[in-house]
């Protein structure tokens, strides 16, 4: 959904960024998805995995509500025996991603402009045919989106995204409050020279 499209900011009602460890079994991430959908939970993007440890993924997941919401969904995941952690991220400073995929139309007489946006924008050609450009941009949501905008005048024929994902910045320990489950661990990973963009 697009920022001209969206509701609104409500304070109390705003994105919430999850992160939830799980065993890395078949069928856990359609178990996860399809609880948060049986309940009629807004998930606004989905994104999963694997982690550096091969019996563990990642899946981030950003809900739609607010807190009365999200401790619904804190609830919920507990119950998931496969679910070993889960961290409301967006409690904490994080670094995140959007990862996509794009492909343009590129008449000879435009692609130079082409490359200028995408060289802008810290993007990507990944692909060159006779009349098409496939393009790869990555970065917080904002920017992904307004390069998307940037190219609709080109012609979008085919756009694909992996969905938000996030890591915590900071290595200090995360208390536990309204959102976040206990665990055993309560570490959080540490990113060394992200990017602005």
């Amino acid at each position: 959904m697009s920022d001209a499209n969206r509701p609104p900011h409500d304070h109390r009602r705003n994105r919430h960024v999850l992160s939830a460890l799980v065993q890395n079994q078949p069928g856990v991430l359609a178990h996860i998805s399809g609880m948060l959908a049986s309940r009629g939970f807004n998930i606004d993007s989905l994104a999963v995995g694997e982690t550096e440890d091969a019996l563990l993924s990642r899946v981030t997941f950003v809900v739609i509500g607010d807190d009365r919401q999200l401790e619904q969904v804190r609830k919920q995941l507990e119950k998931i025996v496969t679910v070993v952690k889960v961290i409301d991220i967006s409690r904490e400073a994080f670094v995140e991603r959007d990862l996509m995929l794009i492909k343009v139309d590129a008449p000879a007489d435009r692609r130079g402009e082409i490359r200028a946006l995408v060289q802008d924008f810290r993007g990507r050609i990944v692909d060159v045919s006779a009349e098409h450009l496939i393009i790869e941009v990555s970065g917080q949501e904002s920017k992904v989106e307004a390069f998307i905008e940037q190219m609709r005048p080109f012609g979008i024929l085919e756009l694909a995204r992996t969905g938000r994902i996030a890591m915590v910045r900071s290595s200090r320990p995360i208390h536990t409050g309204p959102g976040e489950v206990e665990g055993p661990e309560q570490e959080v990973e540490e990113v060394v020279g992200h990017s602005q963009l």
